[in-house]
């Protein structure tokens, strides 16, 4: 691989792991607004519905650090 093709990769590394730090943030203020909740709503809907928003943010994150991986062994 040619240096400018390096040097692209090099970028796109950098913006997915911005990407992770922000989803990093968003999980959790995610989480502590579900762990601040009234225990009636967070064993209701909307501590299930909150639950299933992490579990997507997590499953984006761990898809962005894969990504990083095999850049990483690139």
């Amino acid at each position: 691989m040619n240096r400018k093709r390096r040097k692209k990769l090099e970028a796109a590394f950098e913006k997915i792991s911005d990407a992770i730090e922000i989803l990093d943030d968003a999980i959790s203020e995610e989480q502590e607004s579900l762990d601040n909740l009234p225990d009636n709503f967070k064993y209701g809907e909307r501590g299930e519905e909150m639950q299933g928003y992490l579990e997507m943010l997590n499953e984006a994150r761990d898809y962005l650090d894969d990504a990083n991986s095999v850049i990483e062994q690139i």
